[in-house]
């Protein structure tokens, strides 16, 4: 989870190394056939990338912590099960943009789906071993299945519908948790994205129109279902500390609209690849919350 926005990042600007400005719209527009130029680019990038991000963690993001021999944890009841929310998030995301990737130079859809759509998976669960040789952390089954939940999303809509027709998305708001355990939850506003799962809301988002095909319903409006949590100061709950005790912690779900901005037109290649990646991010809508309470009308979430 803490990786998720740094990769997705690295490897949407690495499509646009080396493009002059006149050449841009030509350089974006996936090719019909086999460009071999381009996917040696993309293997090379990607295994480049990928192996820099790995040995940087294990030299400095792990160097912080006390080594141990290898070990597994059981970390599925913590954070409400946001963190595993935020493995499929993440996992889906990276294959997608590893697909796309592919897709532009050439590559046939059964290889995207092998080589491109399983690079989520496999960069994170190679991460799960490095968390399982740290005496802080521990290699989780759990982390890997949602990893693979992530992954068999994208590629099982692309085998089913050979389209995405429903999208894993990210949306945050700043909470007051992070300002009374900043070292757990974050101090800055970056830090906070990655740590402060209470203010975290993960969706599935359904495009309507492809659902019903032969409707009037605009090709861009979808349908989003949302799930959050409230209340966490740690990963389990403490019932021996007033701060920790006095916040009762409670999942939330959500229904709001949302817009597809892969399917909004535009001859543009740049915004296509714009609107591919941003994709990600749930467009605020007012929303509707359901959690142990009651409900909750939002304005703007």
């Amino acid at each position: 989870m803490r990786l998720q926005w740094l990769i997705i990042g690295v490897f949407f600007c690495s499509t646009f190394t080396g493009v002059s400005q006149t050449s841009l719209n030509q350089f974006l527009t996936p090719s019909d056939t086999l460009h071999v130029p381009r996917r040696n680019a993309v293997v090379i990038s990607e295994v480049a990338l990928s192996s820099a991000a790995l040995i940087g963690l294990n030299e400095l993001w792990y160097a912080d912590f006390e080594r141990s021999k290898f070990q597994t944890i059981n970390d599925n009841a913590e954070w409400l099960q946001m963190d595993k929310v935020g493995h499929v998030f993440s996992a889906y995301q990276i294959g997608k943009q590893g697909a796309h990737l592919l897709n532009w130079s050439g590559v046939s859809k059964q290889n995207q789906l092998i080589y491109g759509a399983t690079l989520g998976f496999g960069f994170l669960t190679a991460v799960e071993v490095l968390d399982g040789y740290s005496s802080e952390w521990g290699f989780s089954w759990g982390d890997v299945g949602a990893n693979a939940l992530g992954t068999g999303l994208y590629i099982s809509q692309e085998l089913l519908w050979k389209e995405q027709r429903i999208d894993v998305k990210f949306s945050f708001r700043q909470t007051r948790y992070a300002e009374l355990r900043p070292d757990k939850l974050g101090a800055s506003f970056f830090e906070q994205v990655l740590k402060d799962y209470n203010g975290q809301t993960y969706w599935l988002s359904f495009n309507l129109h492809a659902f019903f095909k032969e409707s009037n319903i605009p090709k861009w409006l979808n349908l989003a279902l949302g799930y959050g949590g409230e209340g966490m100061f740690s990963g389990i709950e403490v019932t021996d500390n007033q701060l920790l005790t006095s916040n009762r912690r409670y999942r939330q779900y959500y229904i709001s609209l949302d817009v597809n901005l892969s399917k909004i037109r535009t001859n543009s290649a740049l915004l296509k690849s714009v609107f591919s990646v941003f994709n990600m991010i749930k467009i605020p809508f007012p929303s509707l919350e359901i959690n142990k309470n009651g409900a909750v009308f939002h304005l703007f979430h």
